[in-house]
């Protein structure tokens, strides 16, 4: 019997740049949706929500990123430019994990905000469990109101990223990871 584990101490992320087709679709996506949607949600609120991003539409919203990355700042070199117009272009799928937060709940929005980040979570380890590979990003554009415009975001949403999904186009080496003894310890009274 396999390690149960395994998928947790095999997962890591694939740069975004190198992820190519195919993407889960159909029967496939929708099963990696209802998967990734299975989170803890105090208070029941189903703090978040999912836009899919695709095709022509995903290159379209890669080109007003890169439009608005200029706004901001017009002093962008042009290496900076090119990386900012060529985002959205390499993945086949990108999933805006959005959280939504109702703020006259008795549940802090920290909590809403952590059940949006472990649907963003379940993505990633249902890609890999799928034989896909993802990355989650944010950076600027998460963060950015003309951006969340942009999404149509209501004024209680905001991105907690931006889950790149295809096939690995490379072998991606693990990187390293922290010593579990210098993170664990025991609390006493």
């Amino acid at each position: 019997m396999p390690d149960p584990l395994s998928l947790l101490l095999q997962r890591h992320s694939i740069p975004s740049r190198q992820l190519g087709e195919p993407a889960p679709e159909g029967a496939t996506l929708r099963a990696l949706l209802e998967a990734a949607i299975r989170v803890p949600d105090h208070g029941k609120l189903v703090p978040f929500r999912l836009i899919e991003l695709r095709g022509a539409a995903k290159l379209a919203f890669g080109q007003r990123l890169a439009e608005r990355a200029i706004e901001r700042d017009p002093e962008l070199s042009e290496a900076k430019r090119e990386k900012e117009r060529t985002r959205y272009a390499f993945a086949p799928l990108v999933l805006v994990v959005v959280a939504r937060l109702t703020e006259s709940s008795k549940v802090p929005p920290i909590e809403q905000r952590m059940a949006a980040g472990c649907v963003a979570y379940n993505l990633m380890l249902g890609a890999h469990a799928l034989g896909y590979g993802a990355q989650w990003l944010t950076g600027w554009a998460a963060y950015d109101a003309q951006v969340a415009e942009l999404l149509g975001l209501s004024a209680n949403e905001q991105v907690v990223g931006f889950v790149h999904i295809g096939t690995a186009q490379i072998e991606v080496p693990d990187r390293d990871r922290p010593a579990l003894d210098d993170l664990l310890c025991t609390w006493t009274p």
